[in-house]
């Protein structure tokens, strides 16, 4: 990495931009001190900026111009690398890329105050007047790997041979680049994808994935034996599916990695799905409920037992929505016990095991210890079969307030759910206090949302419904706010920035519990529970559509056009 020649510096104009934490660059200094380095490849080394950030405050601090990677031009650089002849080879193993224009000789890399770069430099007469210019480690490397032009295989290495990969400086560096700059960039996850050529780096952000950049797969066999090296799971086998776990510090947070590896084609797919270990929008306002809603909730998370799901696909956020509940709840004046698969986020004063299916600690043998530790509020982090269905409702029928997540489309397809997984109708019915159905749609950028005369093809019942519900909400107000979206810097050029939720909430009363207790069908019960206030998904994306919050095609994305 590039650093001044006085290292302090780069830390200090980074601290003075707060891009850094002080804590981290007192560690850096200290590192330092003991290992030597630059101070900006340490901090990079530590994950605590990316590498984005940091050359932005090299080119500042340097006076040098800083390339990005689609900013080279192929053609210039093999060009200038067939007039350099054998010494091409030198320059690229040095990870410096060469271009001649109209000014004259032009070389980038990632160090241009390493010795032995300049020193290279200097000793060739029609370089020693070039002009340097910055480029990140990774962006250098690429171009590196491409204009080689290697097409090497991976190959069968041995345990000894990947953890000597895994543990080489430039490698560690890469990986905490990655999870800082998809910590940075929103991210809930991170995907590597080998291919024949090339493995691929994807994040999904707001729920949609975005390819960042492929790399030669000669490279894969290095990365991904460094993080499942760091995620404690065995480097060498690539033939089973492994699950493993970080806890690091990337872009100055604290984050818990869940890493999961599978064998395919071309090698081991890896997913890491980054958590945040403290996060400061576990509350139920920040959930996106309108005011009836977040009432409503509160009246059922306030009930003294009973049985209150969430239900969803995956993504939905569910597991935020529990969280969110438990904090609300969480008075010290009540016992709180979760059973989760895996346990996403800590909760102060919460006790929180982990289901472990492989060893016969599956969710319903953990229920059924509950029950002994005089529990008030038990969560369940999913409903997966009857026997925990049976115990999870004998646990809400003997006096306690059983929250968990079941998978269906809808809150009234829960009750035909739990049935269809074998649990006695009167069981359901007497239990179940009330069912939320939940999705996520995607926010419009604030910065870019433009507004629009195009009225989205809702129908006029449902546009009259969502005008009065916003109305209502809003206390009148200028509607329908019809919004497009556009694109921006800020969002990525993508139109949306953040998530909010739609929930579809349904109140299971006496009515409603003596009518499941009948085995009445579906259309029964939902008739039933529009005469109660009832709102689909698809009303409710249509009431965010009217608030200018997002667009009528992202909720029909989000619901399904089906149930719209």
């Amino acid at each position: 990495m590039t650093a001044a020649t006085a290292p302090g510096l780069i830390g200090e104009l980074l601290l003075s931009r707060e891009q850094i934490r002080a804590d981290d660059l007192n560690a850096a200094l200290r590192f330092q001190a003991e290992q030597g380095g630059r101070i900006g490849a340490v901090l990079l080394r530590m994950g605590a900026i990316t590498a984005e950030r940091l050359y932005a405050a090299l080119s500042e601090q340097l006076g040098m111009g800083w390339l990005r990677f689609d900013e080279l031009d192929e053609a210039a650089m093999r060009s200038a690398l067939q007039e350099l002849g054998g010494r091409a080879t030198q320059l690229l193993r040095l990870g410096v890329l060469p271009w001649r224009d109209e000014a004259g000789w032009q070389l980038a890399s990632a160090d241009p105050l390493e010795a032995e770069v300049r020193e290279f430099a200097q000793a060739q007469p029609e370089l020693r007047a070039a002009r340097w210019w910055l480029v990140a480690p990774d962006d250098a490397q690429r171009w590196t790997q491409r204009l080689q032009q290697g097409d090497l295989a991976m190959q069968a290495l041995d345990e000894r041979a990947l953890r000597e990969m895994a543990e080489d400086a430039p490698v560690i560096a890469w990986v905490n680049n990655l999870i800082a700059q998809a910590v940075e960039s929103r991210a809930s996850d991170i995907h590597l994808e080998p291919g024949e050529r090339e493995f691929e780096v994807r994040l999904r952000i707001d729920g949609q994935l975005h390819t960042r950049l492929a790399l030669g797969m000669d490279r894969y066999p290095a990365v991904a034996s460094r993080i499942k090296l760091i995620a404690g799971v065995d480097i060498a086998e690539r033939r089973l599916p492994q699950d493993g776990r970080i806890s690091t510090r990337a872009a100055g947070a604290e984050m818990d990695v869940r890493v999961s590896s599978i064998p395919a084609v071309y090698g081991e797919s890896i997913v890491m799905r980054l958590l945040p270990k403290k996060r400061a929008d576990l509350t139920l306002e920040r959930l996106g409920l309108r005011p009836s809603q977040l009432r409503q909730f509160k009246r059922w998370l306030g009930l003294a037992n009973g049985l209150v799901l969430v239900t969803g696909p995956t993504g939905a956020g569910k597991s935020t929505t529990l969280y969110s509940a438990l904090a609300a709840t969480n008075d010290q004046t009540r016992k709180i016990l979760t059973v989760e698969d895996p346990v996403e986020f800590r909760l102060p004063q919460v006790i929180q095991v982990q289901a472990q299916p492989e060893i016969g600690y599956t969710f319903a043998r953990a229920l059924r210890a509950f029950l002994r530790h005089d529990p008030d509020i038990i969560m369940v982090g999913e409903i997966r079969d009857r026997e925990t269905a049976e115990i999870a409702i004998q646990s809400a029928l003997t006096g306690h307030l059983v929250l968990a997540t079941l998978h269906t489309n809808d809150a009234p397809s829960a009750v035909t759910r739990l049935v269809d997984m074998g649990v006695e109708p009167f069981l359901v019915g007497a239990s179940l206090r009330a069912v939320m159905a939940q999705r996520l749609v995607r926010r419009l950028c604030e910065a870019c949302a433009a507004p629009t005369d195009e009225t989205p093809t809702l129908g006029d019942a449902e546009l009259a419904l969502a005008i009065a519900d916003a109305r209502g909400e809003e206390g009148g107000g200028d509607l329908p706010r019809w919004r497009r979206h556009v694109g921006c810097p800020a969002c990525q050029n993508t139109g949306f920035k953040g998530r909010v939720g739609i929930y579809e909430m349904l109140d299971v009363g006496s009515e409603m519990q003596h009518a499941i207790a009948r085995e009445v069908g579906l259309p029964e019960l939902v008739a039933m529970a529009r005469q109660t206030g009832y709102r689909s998904l698809a009303q409710e994306g249509a009431l965010k559509v009217v608030q200018g919050a997002t667009t009528l095609d992202e909720v029909l994305r989000a619901v399904g056009t089906a149930e719209s």
